[in-house]
């Protein structure tokens, strides 16, 4: 056997140990070896339920009830939610008296319309306050919604007899009012949000479909006025107005006190 030198010996030692230091760090930077005997997780193929998503009602809003005469049997936020005028009550919309009742005149110049601007009459009905808007806003857009197509026809036929091309029928459904996304710098709502079989449904597809700093004036019988010769479930409290519009999104910015039966309540996307 061959002896190295001892100088040799030691520098051969100090390589030795070198190297399996080296060792030690590349191991130490590896990643783990799975285990063979546990298998990786599969991934989630569940989908979110309604109730996780952050566009959804608030939690508790709509229950039921023993329905009254007027009403529909389902609640939203303690209201029943009364049930809609039919197309053959359309007389009541065209009443001579509506105008010393609710002084709709009064209203429309509340609206602070300027010619140019996109509105919509949500429960446009007969277009008694949809074809003074679209007159004011000309040439911009006023559209009239409604889901019922008996009132719809009534609101498109009015608008060609008054020569209004720039007044637009919209066929909504009671979750959807159907209005493009991100047009409108008013809605109007006269007497109709009460009848909604979903309110907060309704109300954030309005709110999709307000520009930024988009308007929505509500218009109820006041409820907390008893003269009001209104039924019960056809009227609402401010405050009431102000937590529903709240829930889906919209901001309060004041209400308007002018007309001699109503309130109008003023909310801003």
């Amino acid at each position: 056997m061959r002896i190295l030198p001892a100088r040799a010996t030691v520098v051969l030692m100090e390589i030795v140990a070198i190297a399996a230091m080296a060792a030690v760090v590349v191991a130490c930077q590896r990643e783990p070896a799975p285990s063979p005997a546990i298998a990786p997780p599969a991934p989630s193929t569940s989908v979110p339920s309604v109730a996780a998503a952050p566009d959804a009602p608030p939690a508790g809003a709509y229950g039921e009830c023993d329905p009254t005469p007027d009403g529909i049997g389902r609640t939203y936020f303690g209201r029943e939610i009364a049930a809609f005028m039919t197309h053959q009550g359309i007389q009541w919309l065209e009443r001579d008296s509506r105008e010393s009742e609710e002084r709709t005149s009064a209203l429309l110049d509340a609206l602070e319309l300027r010619p140019g601007m996109c509105v919509a009459d949500i429960g446009a009905g007969s277009g008694r306050l949809t074809v003074p808007m679209a007159r004011r806003v000309a040439p911009g857009i006023a559209y009239g919604t409604d889901i019922q197509p008996e009132m719809l026809a009534f609101l498109e036929a009015r608008a060609r007899k008054e020569g209004l091309p720039n007044l637009k029928g919209i066929l909504g459904d009671t979750n959807d009012v159907m209005l493009p996304a991100g047009t409108v710098d008013v809605v109007l709502l006269v007497d109709a949000y009460h009848e909604f079989d979903r309110p907060w449904e309704m109300m954030r597809s309005i709110v999709r479909a307000l520009k930024p700093g988009g308007r929505v004036a509500l218009v109820e019988f006041r409820a907390e006025d008893s003269a009001v010769p209104i039924k019960a479930l056809h009227k609402m409290t401010e405050a009431q107005a102000r937590r529903e519009l709240e829930a889906a999104g919209l901001t309060w910015i004041g209400t308007d006190a002018r007309l001699p039966w109503q309130h109008l309540l003023w909310f801003r996307k």
